[in-house]
């Protein structure tokens, strides 16, 4: 393995953990020495990357480095452009736009090689058949993020309109729906919620008392849905 694969593969690994990986592991992981492994991270450091060691702990990578585009095969970066132009097609407008402007910077620093490919367009994604939502999705999702109850007046299948106060923990986007999972204080349970039924949305100011993973890890198994 090459220096540059191994600084690569390091930056790889501490991405796929959240707290502090020991430098023993790292360097056993990457079949190095300690001295090496640090030397390593300094290079890295260098670059940009933004690891922080943590006293009898380890390293931990921090969120907001780019890693450098040599990370993507040809099949990758397909795949992420592919993913992108289907949330610039199906999202709503502001994840519209914000796939608009990662595709323009993801293009403006692609090799060569694989911007020859990205470029291509070979890979299309059809017109959206997903009906407009009545209510802004940026604000559903920011509740989501708060962690926040949210009060709704929605209209279900048969036409039947109430107010409920929802603790809204995941938006999902299909082809055809936009629909948000939440418990429902009313129905004491999970309900889904067809985006373009909710009548009007109002976050509330109150956090809702169980953390949205544990929510969505019920939730999850309750459908029947892996991770």
């Amino acid at each position: 393995m090459s220096r540059a694969q191994r600084l690569l593969e390091l930056l790889q690994v501490l991405g796929q953990h959240r707290r502090a990986v020991a430098g023993q592991a790292l360097a056993e992981k990457l079949g190095v020495s300690l001295r090496t492994l640090y030397r390593d991270i300094d290079t890295l450091r260098a670059q940009g990357a933004r690891i922080e060691a943590e006293a009898g702990l380890g390293f931990v990578l921090l969120p907001g480095f780019m890693l450098p585009p040599l990370m993507f095969s040809h099949e990758e970066v397909q795949a992420v452009l592919l993913g992108m132009r289907w949330v610039a097609e199906s999202g709503d407008a502001a994840l519209s736009a914000a796939a608009g402007t990662a595709l323009a910077k993801i293009a403006a620093v692609l090799p060569e090689d694989i911007e020859t490919v990205a470029a291509a367009g070979n890979l299309l994604v059809g017109p959206s058949r997903t009906p407009d939502s009545t209510v802004d999705l940026a604000t559903v999702r920011r509740a989501i993020r708060d962690e926040r109850k949210a009060e709704i007046t929605y209209t279900d299948g048969s036409g039947e309109g109430s107010r409920r106060v929802v603790w809204p923990f995941a938006l999902a986007f299909f082809d055809g729906a936009q629909v948000a999972a939440a418990w429902c204080e009313l129905r004491q349970d999970f309900r889904h919620f067809s985006c373009d039924r909710i009548a009007s949305w109002r976050t509330l100011d109150t956090a809702y008392p169980r953390r949205r993973h544990v929510l969505l890890a019920e939730w999850r198994l309750r459908e029947g849905i892996g991770d």
